[in-house]
């Protein structure tokens, strides 16, 4: 059940057998059903999750009942309220499954215990932490500079998994489209090739 976690770290940082067998007495194992969630608007979120399997969506619901999905999570990703996680203060955000999904849990004090433990830890966490501000500044500039094709052809490259596994619904509002706007986009893509 470990084997998205070990690829991870090992992306980043190089541990020992001994080290990671230690790392992984600090997360707990969960499975959740598609459509569960693992955190509701509202909460104090508890766990940073990390996906072993299946795919997770984080999604606020404006004042008109809007879903407006902010991340998608795949095998070997992270999910969290990042805020709520590290803060204490209650989530903006709903975290759902979108398939079965088998995770790996993390309650802020095993995070900060085990980054104590096994500093080649929390150099990971801050890598992680360093490419996802890194992400989040390319997503701000798309959504602000680039067209809606421009927007659906930039995620189709970077994340085709996005676009095979995810519904229409839930890319047009990643995306700040309707899902008329996507469907069009997505058929004028179509017939160009």
């Amino acid at each position: 059940m470990y084997d998205q976690l070990a690829r991870s770290i090992g992306e980043k940082v190089t541990l020992t057998a001994a080290e990671f067998e230690l790392c992984k007495t600090f997360f707990i194992p969960k499975k959740i059903r598609k459509k569960q969630t693992l955190l509701l608007e509202g909460d104090i979120c508890t766990y940073n999750a990390f996906i072993e399997k299946g795919i997770l969506r984080s999604y606020t619901i404006d004042e008109k009942g809007n879903e407006h999905s902010v991340q998608f999570a795949f095998e070997g990703w992270w999910i969290t309220d990042l805020s709520s996680f590290l803060l204490g203060q209650t989530s903006t955000y709903t975290i759902e499954a979108l398939e079965d999904s088998e995770l790996l849990l993390l309650t802020s004090s095993a995070r900060e215990e085990l980054m104590d433990t096994l500093p080649k830890f929390e150099r990971y966490q801050r890598l992680l932490l360093q490419n996802a501000y890194i992400a989040l500044q390319t997503r701000i500039n798309a959504a602000l500079n680039d067209s809606a094709e421009e927007k659906y052809v930039k995620l189709s490259i970077a994340y085709p998994e996005v676009v095979a596994r995810v519904p229409q619904h839930m890319i047009a509002s990643y995306l700040g489209l309707t899902p008329e706007t996507l469907s069009r986009v997505r058929k004028q893509l179509s017939l160009r090739k």
